[in-house]
């Protein structure tokens, strides 16, 4: 048994205990729609982690010999320097070769005074390049067997604007409050600039201690439970923190200052009852941002509700102010420089998505970036209005458009501000995942999906084909064509749609043209159209573009005064044109041909025959009751088949769409 406990202190520590209880309704700023968050987070990242490539190919080779298990940090840190000694403790597994020298990384300038394998000092110390470190062992380790190596250093954390290195352990003060802080940000590749590790995304830690012995008039505030503070001579405390739930190399982290302690606290439906501890500059700083933090448990409250409990129940949640330049989502104790709506919202939703499932790799990074700036918009929509959220989601998707092409894989991971661009990895990012719910046109899927993803992936890293195959049993279908254009391909579609109305018809022809034509030619994708009617009245339309040019026709009898496009901005499309053209009456195919074709047997079950099917080639589509389309297949004159095995027992609507739009329609019925 694991007993948390937050002492309370007199005169340094100040509790809310009535959670959102008396948070004053949020009306959005400008800051939190305009996306200043994703511009501020990326700016932190790249500034700070600058370093342009990884380690060594061969010592990447060498550090893949073992897994590690646990870190401790046991460190000597001060608020105004970025002075570091102490000792780190490694527990790893040996693979199956075997160890006979242990490779790690730590920054070339800092001393290391011995590094001691299983109770036996190392020999013969190797140190290449910028952080390459391999020790001798003096006696080997077996395979598959656990070893416990402690690595004794000290020296000063490097803090340049120079590409060769970042500023992973960084000290400042802070302006308006004058506070001295020392802090941590490793992401991606930095942590070795400040503590011995193996930076390899894929090998998180089981779990972790961080102990930093500093003045008294300090605080610390790192991850998972602090289960001591323990007063030392000369007027130092050391701070013990301790989290067992695994965890990547960046997101361990320290802040150090003379913090004010503030805790209030999460309640989730369904989980325990979660303190969450801000480590604020100084009474001052509490009081101007007191309102936002109390904003935090409700946030926690909402993501635990929409895709699964906080991981971290067990522990904690919290924030550790430093003038980091915006937030950086360090696992149970997030860094950040003030509080905004936004800036709170993204960085906690990064528990899910980045700390709980992390990227396997960094050309994936939008699934860290990509939904925890969606986090800002399901905050937007549950705590503000849908206004708030469609006005943000526009701000993405115009930022997302302001370069013509662009990818959200990221092929050059030695470029930092790739990594972190906040068009593409943030916003765009964002972008897909809203085009991925409405793919599924169905929130109870979308949402279980990613509480899938999270159920099936805690504690470990996923790629996008992770979450794509997630998705898929969501959906029933493949879903590659979507990840193609989306996430390997480029640009977005633009829509001209030319439309009219004669005989009780609607006649709707949409160009297609792409931004980035020779990576991403089109974009298979559905698309809302909403009529308004004279009556002041609207319906609302969901077509698929199939090929670039697409047309159909629908009965209705109301006259039609307007048509718009994707009015609820779920696509990532750019702005084209919508025009009333009298000469689409004859001009299409969709104005000749809506007639009914004959199908058989019906009632089906594993297949359906369409008779005297006259066309070469059609997009077969196949709708439920309730309009929501259940099955697309393409049929031929060879082939003029539609395989029915999949669907539920039922009654459904078939349409077959041609290059003119509907060309036939028929009803039929799945039977038990």
């Amino acid at each position: 048994m694991r007993l948390t406990f937050y002492p309370v202190v007199i005169g340094s520590l100040l509790c809310s205990l009535s959670g959102m209880a008396q948070i004053p309704a949020y009306r959005p700023v400008a800051a939190d729609l305009d996306g200043s968050t994703a511009e501020d987070c990326a700016r932190t990242h790249a500034g700070t982690a600058a370093r342009p490539a990884y380690a060594s190919l061969s010592h990447r080779q060498k550090m893949a010999r073992y897994d590690v298990k646990y870190y401790k940090l046991d460190l000597n840190l001060t608020n105004t320097t970025r002075d570091v000694s102490g000792v780190v403790t490694i527990k790893a597994l040996a693979g199956t070769q075997g160890l006979d020298s242990l490779a790690f990384e730590l920054y070339s300038t800092f001393i290391i005074d011995s590094v001691v394998v299983d109770g036996r000092r190392g020999a013969g110390l190797r140190r290449v390049g910028m952080g390459d470190v391999t020790v001798g062992l003096n006696r080997a380790v077996m395979p598959n067997t656990l070893f416990n190596a402690l690595i004794y250093y000290r020296g000063t954390a490097p803090n340049s604007n120079a590409a060769a290195i970042g500023n992973a352990l960084n000290t400042r003060v802070a302006p308006t409050y004058g506070v001295s802080t020392t802090w941590s940000l490793s992401e991606p590749y930095n942590a070795y600039e400040w503590w011995p590790c193996k930076q390899v995304l894929t090998d998180k830690a089981d779990s972790t201690d961080v102990w930093v012995t500093t003045s008294a008039t300090n605080k610390v505030g790192s991850n998972g439970v602090l289960q001591a503070t323990t007063t030392l001579p000369g007027n130092q405390v050391r701070y013990q923190w301790k989290s067992r739930y695994a965890i990547d190399y960046y997101l361990i982290s320290v802040a150090v200052g003379p913090y004010v302690e503030y805790v209030n606290y999460a309640n989730p439906s369904g989980g325990p009852r979660i303190p969450v501890v801000n480590y604020l500059y100084n009474q001052a700083a509490l009081n101007t941002y007191r309102t936002e933090i109390d904003r935090t448990p409700g946030f926690l409250e909402n993501y635990s509700e929409l895709v699964g409990l906080y991981p971290f129940a067990a522990e904690k949640y919290g924030h550790s102010m430093a003038p980091i330049g915006g937030g950086m989502e360090h696992q149970t104790m997030t860094t950040q420089d003030g509080f905004s709506f936004t800036l709170t919202a993204h960085e906690l939703f990064h528990q899910w998505f980045g700390d709980n499932v992390t990227c396997g790799a960094w050309e994936d990074i939008w699934l860290n970036e990509g939904f925890a700036s969606y986090g800002e918009y399901l905050s937007l929509n549950r705590f503000s209005s849908a206004a708030a959220a469609l006005s943000w989601m526009n701000q993405a998707h115009t930022t997302a458009m302001s370069q013509p092409g662009g990818s959200l894989f990221v092929s050059d991971t030695s470029n930092v501000g790739r990594i972190f661009s906040s068009r593409l990895s943030y916003k765009k990012g964002a972008a897909v995942i809203h085009m991925l719910r409405y793919l599924l046109d169905d929130d109870v899927k979308f949402f279980r999906a990613l509480r899938t993803y999270q159920s099936t992936y805690g504690g470990r890293t996923a790629r996008t084909r992770d979450l794509q195959r997630i998705f898929e049993a969501e959906a029933g279908r493949s879903l590659q064509y979507f990840f193609d254009q989306w996430f390997r391909g480029e640009g977005y579609p633009i829509f001209a749609v030319r439309w009219n109305q004669a005989n009780g018809l609607v006649y709707i022809q949409n160009t297609e043209t792409a931004s980035m034509p020779t990576v991403t030619p089109y974009f298979d994708t559905d698309v809302d159209y909403r009529l308004t009617f004279t009556d002041g009245t609207t319906r609302t339309l969901r077509l698929r573009q199939y090929q670039p040019v697409v047309a159909a026709a629908v009965a209705e009898s109301r006259t039609v005064s307007s048509i718009a496009v994707d009015p609820d901005q779920w696509l990532l499309n750019g702005l084209g044109t919508i025009t009333r053209d009298n000469g689409l009456l004859t001009g299409t195919r969709a104005g000749r041909a809506v007639t009914a074709i004959a199908v058989y047997p019906n009632p089906c079950r594993d297949q359906l025959h369409l008779a005297d099917f006259s066309g070469t080639q059609a997009q077969a589509e196949v709708t439920d009751a309730t309009g929501r389309v259940v099955l697309r297949q393409a049929v031929t004159a060879a082939l003029p088949i539609l395989q029915t095995g999949t669907l539920a027992p039922g009654i459904y609507h078939l349409r077959l769409l041609g290059k003119g739009g509907v060309m036939t329609q028929a009803r039929f019925v799945r039977a038990e």
